[in-house]
């Protein structure tokens, strides 16, 4: 007789190790609708759970069988309609209304989509899975931290895919040792002893039948101790341990002018509040300085930058001098990663625009890892765009992007902080 005994954590039949082989197994298909989905969501909604719709046609498994093969005769009980030869016309098309979208179909099936929903937690780490900060050095080990897995001894409970079969077949042994020790001691000794009546000439019936009466009590005794019980069970215990890296800042300078329309400063929004969420997540104790500017720039909170409705005109290179003041008062290049992301829609002082490349050539870059420009527009390029692209020719850590519509957010975002190939082979950066 067999018994199952299941010993998963997670309530209500779920499993969780079948769930993460599975999101492991369409890994792709779902981060494709996870990447549609940032694009759906409002502005504060961003950091919430997710349901997931996978085609039916990308969850098919390959299934094999025998085929006919051959030429065969097969006889049908009650055709009268058919002779060898003739071709069955496809069934017509069930009448009647339905409640699905879309246009009727005279031909083929169809079936729904997979449907499933996803944590918090599952749907974050998808959303910035293979990103992080580029150029992150290691100056000080201070302040962010990253975390690593680490074996962290055993446990009594855990998921199936955890157990230790070694170590819980030691701990089988030891227990049927303690349990059974003195009964099988005692078996040896009334073995021995009915040996020695048995090769007595003498005959002592009633002693010897005694004999193996309390013998098989001994071994139905030893018997009944398990051969695995749950107190052997031991499972491999995992454990987070922080790892220093270095101090980091980032700078987030954002366009409030008149120009920028609410659809634009919503996708501005979308940007940054996916920064920050990929920042808080991914590392410890970031610094985030936050910058919003029109004709003139000012450090504000969390809060003010993202809901304040303050607007005018532009003049670009006012964030810039405020950041690099900041820098120069709070940040030493020696003992920090500085990184800047700016949004704007490159609408700009004609004039001002050679001044915003001579502030990142000259003061900005020099001492910044990284520097990202998005410039969010469906109109032409202006005259910050164009400086800002020979900008980028003449240094690696500057880069500028283009985006016209909600769509391009994450896709350009993924770009922006996707690993290095020599990050992805290191397993990322420590």
């Amino acid at each position: 007789m067999a018994h199952f005994i299941d010993r998963r954590l997670n309530s209500k039949g779920k499993s969780t190790v079948n769930r993460q082989r599975f999101l492991r197994r369409y890994k792709q298909q779902i981060k494709r609708a996870v990447s549609d989905a940032v694009g759906q969501r409002s502005v504060t909604d961003l950091e919430t759970g997710e349901k997931i719709s996978i085609p039916a046609r990308d969850i098919k498994e390959p299934v094999f069988h025998t085929g006919s093969g051959g030429q065969r005769t097969v006889v049908h009980p009650g055709n009268d309609q058919f002779t060898t030869g003739d071709k069955i016309d496809r069934p017509p098309p069930q009448g009647g209304q339905g409640q699905g979208q879309g246009d009727a179909s005279d031909a083929g099936e169809g079936e729904d989509e997979f449907v499933f929903s996803i944590s918090k937690d599952e749907y974050l780490d998808l959303l910035f899975d293979d990103l992080a900060l580029p150029n992150l050095k290691k100056n000080q080990f201070d302040k962010v931290m990253q975390y690593e897995t680490y074996r962290a001894g055993y446990q009594t409970d855990g998921v199936p895919s955890n157990l230790d079969i070694v170590r819980s077949l030691k701990g089988s042994v030891a227990r049927r040792i303690a349990l059974t020790g003195s009964s099988k001691r005692l078996l040896k000794e009334k073995e021995a002893e009915l040996a020695l009546l048995q090769a007595d000439k003498h005959e002592n019936t009633l002693a010897i039948l005694a004999l193996e009466k309390e013998i098989e009590a001994l071994k139905q005794k030893i018997a009944r101790v398990p051969f695995i019980d749950t107190f052997d069970l031991r499972f491999k215990n995992f454990d987070k341990r922080p790892v220093p890296t270095s101090k980091a800042v980032m700078f987030c300078l954002m366009d409030v002018s008149g120009s920028m329309d609410q659809a634009t400063k919503d996708m501005a929004k979308r940007f940054y509040i996916l920064l920050y969420l990929f920042l808080s997540r991914t590392y410890e104790n970031v610094e985030v300085v936050y910058i919003r500017h029109h004709t003139q720039a000012k450090e504000v909170d969390e809060q003010e930058f993202f809901y304040s409705q303050e607007t005018g005109g532009t003049i670009v290179s006012s964030a810039l001098k405020l950041m690099d003041e900041i820098v120069k008062e709070r940040y030493v290049d020696s003992d920090w990663n500085i990184y800047a992301a700016q949004a704007s829609d490159g609408d700009n002082w004609a004039d001002d625009s050679p001044l915003c490349k001579s502030l990142l050539m000259k003061d900005i870059l020099p001492v910044t890892r990284y520097f990202a420009y998005i410039e969010i527009t469906e109109r032409q390029h202006q005259s910050l765009w164009r400086e800002y692209q020979n900008v980028e020719n003449l240094c690696e850590n500057f880069v500028c992007k283009h985006i016209q519509t909600v769509g391009d957010i994450y896709p350009v975002f993924r770009e922006l902080f996707r690993k290095s190939e020599q990050e992805t082979a290191q397993g990322g950066v420590s």
